[in-house]
């Protein structure tokens, strides 16, 4: 087994030997996932350097149809500094250089982020690939990763061919997915599976083994736009499958559940999965992302009230 730290995953060949045997129990995985909010519980000064890893964490993401360069731009800046200075300053983090993980962002608003965050070292994200639907030709979207790299995006969130994941195409999926990793050159990727769509967690475990497999950087839950995004329950059975690709080959793939998860208290049932699952190195900006607009706002209403003893209302909180 390879011992690393951020080696690029490369991928395996194809081969169904690796999940043919996977049958995932619906109601085993509801039943661990259930009892994580009583089970574990980190309150004051742990709650707040939580939630400060948190912030490091975040895909700060805007991905609406009436984006501009105002709203990229904003974004940006409050990807610089997410959390107000006061509070930093309270916390004893002044110093700490906290930024977001990344600011992700439709193709075309690329430039306007490179420019923003120019001097800075927070990567710009991409979704490409027809995002969200992912219904375009198999042509058009290596174009079009191969065109928000050149544009500046060190991170492309692709969205796979969900049909493919229905009619049990794997070995069309992996041909897919590994044509797109190509395309991504020295791109970080990260593969979405769109679980909302994918009928049972033994069809999710498979695809994450085949995105895996297709050479992934990260596995991710969802575009944010299907009526069911990401959960613990689908979390569980997509961690498990990276730390079983890690038991196999020594590389470290990264996971970002995306979608609904709002509150700070979601965000640290996550987290605590994360380490109970996969342990302390995937508790890190490199292998752990959440995808995520509104999170950021609650986080830092939950750090004031550590801060001040009361809670503030969301305008104190501003995109920027």
């Amino acid at each position: 087994m390879q011992n690393h730290t951020d080696l690029r995953n490369e991928g395996l060949p194809f081969n169904t030997k690796y999940f043919d045997a996977i049958n995932i129990n619906r109601s085993a995985v509801e039943k661990r996932v259930a009892t994580l909010g009583g089970r574990r519980s980190v309150k004051k000064e742990f709650q707040a350097a939580w939630l400060l890893k948190a912030v490091s964490m975040i895909d700060l993401t805007t991905l609406a149809g009436d984006d501009t360069r105002g709203n990229v731009m904003r974004l940006c800046e409050k990807a610089k500094n997410p959390v107000r200075a006061d509070l930093l300053q309270a916390l004893g983090m002044e110093n700490a250089n906290l930024t977001t993980g990344a600011v992700c962002v439709y193709h075309n608003l690329i430039p306007y982020a490179k420019e923003a965050l120019k001097g800075t070292s927070i990567p710009i994200a991409a979704v490409s690939t027809g995002f969200p639907a992912g219904k375009i030709s198999l042509e058009d979207k290596i174009t079009e990763i191969k065109k928000s790299v050149a544009a500046g995006a060190t991170e492309i969130d692709i969205v796979i061919s969900r049909d493919l994941v229905l009619e049990s195409k794997w070995q069309e999926l992996y041909d897919e997915i590994k044509l797109c990793r190509q395309a991504c050159g020295d791109a970080h990727m990260k593969t979405i599976l769109a679980t909302g769509e994918i009928p049972t967690y033994t069809k999710v475990a498979k695809a994450s083994w085949v995105a895996m497999m297709a050479g992934s950087d990260f596995i991710k839950t969802s575009t944010g736009k299907e009526s069911v995004n990401a959960t613990l329950a689908v979390s569980l059975v997509m961690i498990r499958c990276i730390r079983d690709y890690y038991e196999l080959t020594g590389v470290k793939v990264g996971y970002k559940p995306a979608g609904g998860i709002q509150k700070a208290k979601q965000a640290l049932d996550y987290l605590i999965l994360v380490k109970e699952e996969l342990g302390n190195d995937w508790l890190t900006p490199n292998l752990f992302r959440f995808g995520a607009s509104s999170l950021l706002g609650d986080i830092e209403r939950q750090l004031e009230h550590y801060v001040t003893g009361r809670y503030s209302a969301g305008f104190r909180h501003p995109m920027a």
